[in-house]
């Protein structure tokens, strides 16, 4: 199978990367464009380490054919926040404990930032239910629960503002 030029905005830039159509989303995130924070877990779908947001939805990169996200709006990790102003969500996993590894956490973090761009208020069973798809072998998921929590709150004290 040939190479073949993909299109999309990652991270609010357009990149192009020359790719078989078939190659995973996770591999050209990491290898062709740097973005090493994606992190590859099981490979099958199943851990949530590879979550991304693709066009608003929580996608895992590690099923989706690169080809499948030409003309797509990709936000990874990397897109979330920078070291001088973090996230919402990336803040209050910090300050909450919601990592240990951080294998899972980049996963975590960006199952967060959907939930709360659909819902601003979850309740503990809502984000339960959002971060579903994400497994963590070291916290017990109560810090990254309170984590949510905190981004919440912190996200509507400041659309108050």
């Amino acid at each position: 199978m040939s190479l073949q030029r993909i299109v999309m905005t990652v991270n609010g830039v357009e990149r192009t990367v020359d790719a078989h159509p078939m190659e995973r989303l996770l591999d050209v995130l990491r290898e062709k464009l740097g973005l090493t924070g994606t992190k590859e877990g099981c490979g099958e779908g199943e851990c949530g380490a590879c979550s991304v947001l693709m066009d608003g939805s929580l996608v895992n990169s590690c099923l989706i054919p690169v080809a499948q996200a030409a003309h797509a709006q990709i936000v990874t990790i990397e897109g979330l926040g920078s070291p001088e102003k973090l996230d919402p969500v990336q803040e209050a996993f910090l300050h909450c404990g919601g990592s240990q590894c951080g294998m899972c956490t980049p996963g975590m973090i960006m199952a967060a930032k959907c939930l709360l761009m659909h819902n601003v208020k979850p309740s503990r069973e809502e984000i339960r239910e959002g971060l579903g798809g994400n497994l963590c072998r070291c916290t017990g998921y109560m810090r990254i629960f309170e984590a949510v929590e905190a981004a919440a709150r912190k996200q509507e004290s400041e659309a108050a503002r």
